[in-house]
């Protein structure tokens, strides 16, 4: 297959508030950017094997209406305990489809599940 990966791009309000939501509160890397008269306009970000782009827009109407990521991980536990001590409001996990289902959404209202294969019965709320 020539189709390796499917980024997501998201146009953001703010993007010094998106980057420090990406970078210091749900631990992404940048790898690539664009500068443009000074200002970083684009970029992308990576965390483990998944990516995503972002790209500050001046768009009129609420931006991440309807739009979800959902990163399957080793230990979405993990990623919780991790994004919260980093001060991150990520919703309690929970067990749904044989999975620890958590929920956070960014700046703009995009929202991201980061879950993990368990054997955990359905359901079951992380105490």
């Amino acid at each position: 297959m020539n189709v390796k990966q499917a980024v997501p791009f998201f146009g953001v309000s703010n993007m010094e508030t998106s980057l420090r939501f990406y970078l210091d509160g749900l631990g992404f890397e940048m790898k690539n950017k664009w500068i443009d008269e000074g200002k970083l306009r684009w970029c992308w970000l990576e965390i483990g094997d998944a990516a995503l782009m972002l790209q500050e827009f001046r768009l009129e109407g609420k931006l991440g209406v309807g739009v979800s990521i959902n990163f399957v991980c080793e230990d979405a536990l993990k990623i919780y305990r991790e994004i919260t001590a980093r001060g991150i409001a990520a919703k309690r996990p929970f067990v749904g489809n044989g999975m620890w289902v958590t929920e956070v959404a960014d700046p703009d209202g995009y929202k991201l599940f980061f879950e993990s294969k368990t054997d955990v019965p359905e359901d079951t709320v992380l105490p």
